[in-house]
């Protein structure tokens, strides 16, 4: 593995740790970004690397994005994240699990974590047996925590009718035409949601079954996962992994709007240039999928504080995002910045790091 401090996706990060139990198998990497503003929370990713340099990446790039994300969501939270590096078989077991609580607790609470791709609740449960240090655990009804899915889904609904507003400058989504790239949690909720609206629906996923589903049960179109980008839309929704925007993908578009919940959506700052430059309206990543942590992170608060946190707080914070990406697009019209650059200013003032 080159080292990490010298490639692109290096940005001062404070802490990067590779984690390795020889007794059950775990490889790990946990990388604080910042804790400027509190510690670092993010959740864990359970994946399977063909190459482990695309994992240190992954951590690198998805830690700044948190401290970016947790900034602009007003939370007193910093940006980590971590990674697990899973066999092909995607072999989780729960020695494994017990091992990685035992490296998020040896940080002493600069790192939170969470849910994400890959997780469960029940491994929130499993972590949280050998470190307090985790938020996502299952909810009583009313209060906050729990999967962050259908929260990060809210928020992500939430952005795209700003973004509807703002660009076509409609009030309505009824007939309005959404290409929804994965159909996950978070991308099969935010596709009800659009439905009971009345959007038009486009839906894509590299489990071309699970399209199907979806789409009969919104009353939408699947589509091929090769094809969903250059789908004929108003709105383009990624919703699946990320850096899926580059040159070649953008040329290809036919959207009016890119606004979804993948992480790192953009390959490269450039990218978000080449989105403005073809007057497409682009919701940075990490402030409209925002709502998954607000939720957690006011859970792991609270119970830090021995206090409850019902949901109303939680959904008085994701129903901030609209006004924030409102904010971003005007400063990006007034500048003539990429929305991606004005948010990314903003962030990095919240941190220090201006």
């Amino acid at each position: 593995m080159a080292a990490f401090w010298t490639t692109a996706d290096w940005d001062e990060h404070e802490r990067v740790e590779l984690v390795h139990d020889r007794a059950s198998g775990l490889t790990a990497i946990i990388a604080l970004h910042s804790t400027h503003l509190g510690p670092g929370a993010g959740g864990t990713r359970f994946w399977h690397y063909a190459d482990p340099e695309d994992a240190m990446r992954d951590a690198l790039r998805l830690s700044r994005g948190m401290s970016y994300k947790n900034a602009m969501a007003g939370l007193p939270m910093g940006g980590g994240k971590a990674v697990i590096l899973l066999d092909e078989n995607r072999t989780k077991t729960p020695g494994m699990l017990a091992a990685f609580g035992d490296a998020v607790h040896a940080l002493n609470g600069k790192y939170v974590t969470a849910e994400d791709v890959g997780a469960s609740e029940a491994d929130m449960v499993a972590i949280a047996r050998r470190t307090p240090h985790v938020c996502g655990l299952p909810a009583q009804e009313g209060d906050a925590g729990g999967d962050p899915g259908p929260f990060t889904a809210m928020g992500i609904y939430l952005g795209i009718k700003a973004a509807v507003a703002h660009a076509l400058g409609r009030d309505s989504m009824a007939g309005v035409r959404v290409a929804l790239q994965g159909c996950g949690s978070v991308g099969s909720g935010v596709a009800r949601l659009l439905a009971q609206d009345g959007a038009v629906l486009y839906v894509a996923d590299i489990n071309a079954d699970r399209a199907r589903a979806l789409a009969d049960e919104v009353g939408g179109e699947a589509v091929f996962a090769e094809t969903i980008m250059a789908t004929p839309c108003d709105v383009f929704s990624p919703n699946a992994l990320g850096a899926i925007l580059d040159e070649r993908s953008i040329a290809s578009l036919n959207c009016a709007i890119v606004a979804g919940g993948a992480n790192n959506q953009l390959a490269r700052d450039e990218d978000g240039d080449l989105l403005a430059a073809r007057g497409i309206l682009y919701a940075p990543d990490y402030v409209i999928n925002a709502g998954g942590i607000i939720n957690v992170s006011l859970e792991y608060l609270c119970r830090q504080q021995g206090q409850p946190c019902d949901l109303d707080e939680v959904n008085r914070r994701i129903g901030q995002i609209p006004d924030r990406l409102l904010q971003i697009w005007r400063k990006s019209e007034e500048s003539g910045l990429g929305a991606h650059r004005v948010a990314d200013q903003m962030a990095q003032e919240l941190i220090g790091r201006a």
